[in-house]
């Protein structure tokens, strides 16, 4: 009967959350929603921290998925379908509120959409590291991004490295390639403001590609075709590019005569949804999402979050977030 009465305070203290939801090109609204009680494999988590995807989320908000690439585009934890009215997003942190002992009071991170309360399987959760703040852990999934791209890559100790673009993504990568022993790391991006957070990760920064020079390995993370361009250039003889933007349906001119040619470079497309071959046993998402949260563990990450706003003005702000060039690097959803 006790059992029983506190599952019916629960449900009355939280029946109901409210959600970002994607309603028209460049329109979104929060919308309240019936919360089902946790069942016996589930957890009630109270949103802390979410953050924005930019490339990703500026085209589910201007309503420019394909039909080709909807099925590929969907969040794990979305609902409705594209192109509107749509339910978005998978970098939330939040505290465990019910469910199991081992969770309770725990943060975890969930590749849920922008929401205030939501229910989800104890499987789909990755427990927080006690060293890892909710506010830097939403980076987690731009993380394992980096961690795939430079897996993808092949970059070991000692080599030159260069990162065209420097923006969430291109700064991860560069933060994780600078920590390989005797690697030489340049971040490339015309924005100057960008050269202190490269040099505070231990890289070199030009705002200019052709002062970058040339390495082994080049990432380039610019979603432009003149940033493809830069990073081909900085190619050495038989080096790796590893190509990490996601386009769209955007078209894209490549530059494959010429020097791509004559000097064998290799043009490798890193996607987050799947990992190398010889990777892929041993590295489900899981424990790729639990390593990504491992190394956020370094406070001088917390720079790259240049920008909060607060859960209730969220709608509002999606406009100048999501707009074209953007201000600062990477934007956080405070919840009450």
């Amino acid at each position: 009967m006790e059992a029983q009465s506190a599952r019916e305070r629960l449900a009355q203290a939280h029946s109901s959350a409210s959600a970002l939801w994607y309603v028209g090109p460049r329109r979104a609204d929060l919308r309240r929603e019936d919360l089902p009680l946790p069942g016996p494999d589930e957890l009630l988590v109270a949103a802390q921290w979410s953050a924005l995807s930019r490339g990703t989320e500026r085209l589910v908000f201007s309503g420019l998925v394909g039909p080709c690439h909807r099925e590929r585009m969907r969040a794990p934890m979305q609902d409705g379908e594209f192109p509107f009215p749509v339910k978005y997003g998978y970098c939330s942190v939040g505290q465990v509120e019910a469910g199991g002992p081992r969770f309770l009071g725990r943060n975890v991170f969930v590749l849920h959409p922008h929401q205030d309360r939501f229910v989800v399987k104890r499987d789909d959760v990755v427990l927080v590291p006690e060293a890892v703040p909710a506010r830097r852990a939403t980076l987690a999934a731009n993380m394992e991004t980096a961690l795939n791209a430079l897996w993808d890559s092949g970059a070991g100790a000692g080599d030159r490295i260069i990162v065209v673009g420097a923006g969430l993504i291109g700064l991860l990568i560069t933060f994780l390639a600078a920590g390989l022993p005797g690697a030489e790391v340049v971040a490339v991006d015309p924005d100057p403001a960008r050269g202190a957070l490269a040099r505070a990760f231990g890289a070199r920064f030009t705002d200019r590609a052709d002062a970058a020079g040339e390495a082994d390995v080049v990432f380039h993370t610019s979603a432009c075709s003149e940033g493809l361009a830069a990073a081909l250039a900085c190619c050495a003889m038989e080096a790796s590019l590893v190509e990490v933007s996601w386009y769209g349906d955007a078209p894209v001119t490549v530059a494959l005569g010429g020097n791509f040619h004559a000097k064998r470079l290799r043009l490798i497309s890193s996607q987050v949804g799947a990992v190398p071959a010889p990777r892929a046993p041993r590295w489900p998402l899981k424990r790729r999402l639990a390593k990504a949260l491992d190394l956020l563990a370094d406070p001088r990450l917390d720079a790259l979050i240049t920008e909060e706003v607060a859960f209730a003005d969220l709608p509002d702000a999606l406009e100048r977030i999501l707009g074209d060039g953007p201000p600062g690097v990477a934007t956080v959803v405070r919840y009450s």
